[in-house]
């Protein structure tokens, strides 16, 4: 089950509780600063209505705890990828409108109806079981189509759209409560396929029965009025992501992953740190061992060798750059002039944070802030604070 990680109770900056003696890492999650992100996405896109998507895990953030805290800030619709994460989510929150994105799996349309759970229906095939069991049961569930726009993944075509558009047998055996599409480059602000996205759905939407209508995600929200309609569907802005390419990005941060310093030592120049002895020294320098690597979430693309620099890491103010190769466990960061002080063994090193945020981790590692926060691994000690 996705609700199964421990959280702990929060402390002062720089403090490390009595359970957290052992912990190698710590990742601290603001339920405020979600909570916060939450209430501004709702003001942006008022007067529709603000969901949220929850599917991984809350974006590996623990939906045990980031759901209810939404909940609690006036969510009342919830999107989810899995059946599996969708029976979790009816354990935490058993009044919320909950939609499964992967929608209906042959053969699973009991136990969608068992835990009162809304399927987004994608093809022809899941329509007809979905009508068709609906009929058996003698009622009228509700579920939601998906219309693919141009993303050319789930969803109908348009061709299929317009078969169905007349199947009045069909219409009538269950409740069409959305109808929603998915925008393919929301990110970019400029790019002409949201447009194109938003007129195709427009037009196709007006084909199938009168419904709520969905189309915008975080970076939709973004794209102004026009793509807001009845419903929106953040997930990145909610946990302090940046959906936009965009400069300005209004979402606060929600995350913070401390590692702990194992022991520093000085090394001289010329000598080699780490695995394939990739970077090699020019100068005496100190350096420092912290307890992660990428078994929890800090990408071996994050390495650095004689050609190119690492991410730095921060002690309070001071950036130290990574040197080496990042393994499962380890990496090595520079802390030479450093303030031993900060730079000592047992003290907790930013990796994401204040002076790092998501966004700029996942442009070092060539990927994007969704990968970073669902790669967080399951060995830090996760702290829940606020909210």
């Amino acid at each position: 089950m996705t609700q199964g990680r421990p959280a702990v109770a929060a402390s002062e900056p720089g403090e490390v509780e009595a359970d957290q003696a052992t912990a190698t890492a710590i990742l601290t999650i603001d339920l405020s600063a979600l909570t916060a992100n939450y209430r501004r996405l709702a003001e942006l896109c008022a007067p529709a209505e603000c969901a949220a998507v929850v599917k991984a895990d809350a974006y590996g953030l623990g939906m045990a705890a980031c759901a209810p805290a939404l909940a609690r800030a006036g969510c009342r619709t919830f999107f989810v990828a899995t059946p599996a994460e969708a029976r979790d989510l009816r354990g935490l929150l058993p009044e919320a409108t909950i939609y499964v994105f992967d929608g209906l799996l042959a053969g699973t349309a009991p136990i969608l109806h068992t835990h009162a759970l809304r399927p987004v229906l994608n093809s022809v095939a899941e329509i007809k079981e979905w009508a068709a069991f609906c009929a058996t049961a003698g009622a009228r569930l509700p579920a939601a189509i998906h219309i693919d726009t141009g993303m050319n993944r789930l969803g109908l075509s348009s061709t299929e759209v317009e078969a169905l558009s007349d199947a009045q047998d069909v219409w009538r055996a269950f409740e069409l409560t959305l109808v929603i599409s998915h925008l393919a480059c929301a990110d970019e602000p400029e790019h002409p396929k949201s447009e194109a996205q938003r007129r195709s759905f427009e037009a196709l939407r007006r084909k199938l029965p009168q419904a709520l209508a969905s189309l915008a995600n975080s970076g939709g929200i973004l794209l102004g009025p026009a793509y807001h309609l009845d419903l929106v569907r953040p997930g990145i802005a909610l946990y302090g992501g940046k959906p936009s390419q965009a400069d300005i990005t209004p979402f606060a941060p929600v995350v913070q992953l401390t590692g702990r310093i194992l022991r520093v030592r000085d090394v001289a120049a010329g000598e080699s740190v780490g695995y394939g002895a990739s970077r090699t020294l020019k100068r005496v320098s100190r350096i420092a061992v912290l307890a992660v690597g990428y078994a929890d979430g800090l990408f071996r693309a994050l390495s650095a060798d004689d050609d190119r620099e690492g991410m730095s890491v921060y002690l309070g103010p001071h950036p130290a750059p990574i040197l080496g190769r990042v393994s499962m466990d380890l990496i090595t960061v520079d802390v030479t002039g450093i303030p031993p002080h900060l730079a000592c063994r047992g003290a907790f090193v930013e990796l994401i944070g204040e002076n790092i945020a998501t966004h700029q981790l996942a442009a070092h590692a060539g990927t994007i802030d969704y990968e970073v926060l669902t790669s967080l691994g399951p060995r830090a000690s996760r702290r829940y604070i606020g909210g």
